[in-house]
């Protein structure tokens, strides 16, 4: 998180890796896809059912990144309607 800007005109944004990565991500997937990190679905593998993809070459990252479609959310999930 970060200012950007120039003189008379900031503005408060997200940047780097991660905001590269989750747009990478986003480029990705098809129509209704959700595609995350395995460290976005550390954080979330508790709500969410998710399947492992190819690790994926995305433009920007050096190396190949293993990442997850999120098919639907947990059984058993209270937050859910």
């Amino acid at each position: 998180m970060g200012v950007v800007g120039f003189e008379g005109r900031y503005d408060y944004t997200a940047n780097g890796n991660v905001v590269n990565l989750a747009a990478r991500l986003c480029d990705h997937a098809s129509d209704g896809q959700i595609l995350i990190s395995s460290r976005a679905l550390s954080e979330v593998e508790e709500y969410v059912q998710a399947i492992p993809v190819e690790e994926l070459q995305l433009k920007g990252i050096s190396s190949p990144v293993v990442s997850y479609n999120v098919v639907g959310l947990s059984e058993g999930d209270e937050s859910a309607g």
